[in-house]
C-alpha cells in the first residue's frame, strides 16, 4: 500500500546503496537522501521525516553519532531509526542499541525484510499517536517511544498544568516555555500525536488529574 504522505530519510555514502534503497522505496514513500550524518541533520530541518535509514560507516559523521544526536534532540527524538551495517559483532549491535537505534539490520539484507521493518515501525508509531486522543484515561506520555520523548511530554504537561488559570496560554507562550520555535513545537507535537499544539493544550487540561 502506498503511503506517500510519509517521508523517509536515507543516509549512506555509497551511491549504489542510495540508489537501490531510494529506487525501491520511492514507489511508496517520499524519499530524501544524504551521504553522511551532517547532511542528514541538515535535511531534517527542511523536511518532516517519519523514518530514517542510516548506514553506520560514513565519513564526517557516522551512523552511531547521527543516531545519538537525533535521539537526544527533543525536535527529532520521535523519529524511528534503522541502522544498516556490515559489522556483525555483538559490540557493534550493543552500540547501536545504546545510541537509540530502533532496528539494527546487518548487510547483506533482504529488501523484503527491510521494507517489513519500515512498515512495522511506522504502524507502531501511528498506534502510539492515536492512543492518547482516543483514550479518556491515557496519560500524555503514552505517546512516547523513548526516554527523550517522555521527558519532552512531561515538561510540556507541566507547563500546561502550571498555567491552567492563565487565559493567555497559547501556542507562542507554550513554545517560549519549551525553548522551541512555534514551528518546531507544532511539528514535534503533530509528529507525536496528529494533534495541533492548541488541541494538545485543551485535551491535556481536560485530562488533568484531580490531585494535581
Amino acid at each position: 500500500m502506498s503511503d506517500k504522505n510519509k517521508t523517509i530519510l536515507i543516509a549512506d555514502d555509497h551511491d549504489d546503496m542510495l540508489f537501490i534503497l531510494s529506487d525501491t522505496l520511492k514507489n511508496d514513500y517520499e524519499v530524501v537522501c544524504a551521504r553522511n550524518g551532517i547532511e542528514g541533520l541538515a535535511l531534517l530541518r527542511d523536511h518532516q521525516v517519519n523514518l530514517i535509514i542510516s548506514d553506520v560507516m560514513m565519513p564526517e559523521m557516522d551512523g552511531f553519532e547521527f543516531c545519538e544526536k537525533i535521539k537526544s534532540d527533543y525536535e527529532f527524538s520521535h523519529i524511528p531509526i534503522i541502522l544498516l551495517t556490515a559489522k556483525n559483532t555483538l559490540q557493534s549491535k550493543i552500540e547501536g542499541l545504546h545510541v537509540g537505534a530502533d532496528v539494527y539490520v546487518e548487510k547483506p539484507f533482504s529488501m523484503e525484510f527491510l521494507t517489513a521493518q519500515i512498515k512495522s515501525l511506522l504502524t507502531n508509531r501511528e498506534r502510539l499517536k492515536s492512543y492518547f486522543a482516543k483514550s479518556p484515561t491515557a496519560h500524555i506520555t503514552s505517546m512516547a517511544s523513548n526516554e527523550t520523548d517522555k521527558s519532552f511530554l512531561e515538561t510540556l504537561e507541566r507547563h500546561i498544568y502550571e498555567n491552567m488559570g492563565n487565559t493567555e496560554l497559547d501556542v507562542p507562550l507554550l513554545a517560549k516555555r519549551m525553548n522551541m520555535s512555534r514551528t518546531s513545537l507544532y511539528r514535534k507535537i503533530n509528529s507525536l500525536s496528529d494533534l495541533s499544539p492548541a488541541e494538545i493544550i485543551n485535551l491535556t487540561r481536560l485530562k488533568k488529574p484531580l490531585k494535581y
